[in-house]
């Protein structure tokens, strides 16, 4: 309970910084962020809000979810069968993700490519990056799941390169 008051604090002390006035509104889906560890969708989102504030819309949850995404209040991630999913930013320290394509668990890891001062073309000024892997987490191939997702990871690979 004290942690998820410290990470509905620490949310509403980033919008306050960036300018944003804090309602209730924006108490609750801090709210919603910290109480789950999870990824959720913007209508996942917008289930929970739409039952207290009946009057909002799914177009109001995805500019407030983009926007706090921008403030780095929250780390958006595609899933390729799942879609676009928010969840609250891990702000420890930098690193980026691991993430079964299978289960959508998550795992921090410390590498990051862009600590190698990489040789960009064009005189190009990084202002922020990504790094994620996708893959498939130890325990869903120790349950025999591997074969499927590696099929739904290639069949959406391909369909990628398709469209491209």
């Amino acid at each position: 309970m004290k942690e998820s008051h410290s990470k509905v604090k620490e949310m509403l002390d980033t919008m306050a910084r960036n300018g944003w006035r804090v309602t209730e509104q924006r108490r609750t889906l801090a709210q919603i962020f910290a109480d789950y560890e999870g990824y959720l969708s913007p209508k996942d989102v917008y289930n929970q809000m739409s039952v207290r504030y009946p009057g909002m819309s799914l177009d109001t949850v995805y500019r407030n979810l983009r926007i706090l995404s921008e403030m780095g209040v929250l780390e958006h991630f595609y899933f390729m069968e799942g879609g676009l999913k928010f969840k609250g930013t891990c702000t420890a320290h930098h690193h980026h993700h691991l993430i079964c394509v299978n289960c959508e668990k998550t795992l921090p890891f410390d590498y990051c490519p862009m600590g190698q001062d990489p040789d960009l073309p064009g005189n190009y000024k990084v202002l922020r990056h990504r790094f994620e892997v996708y893959g498939i987490c130890e325990e869903c191939q120790t349950q025999g799941d591997a074969e499927s997702s590696e099929q739904r990871l290639g069949d959406a690979s391909r369909s990628i390169h398709k469209a491209h």
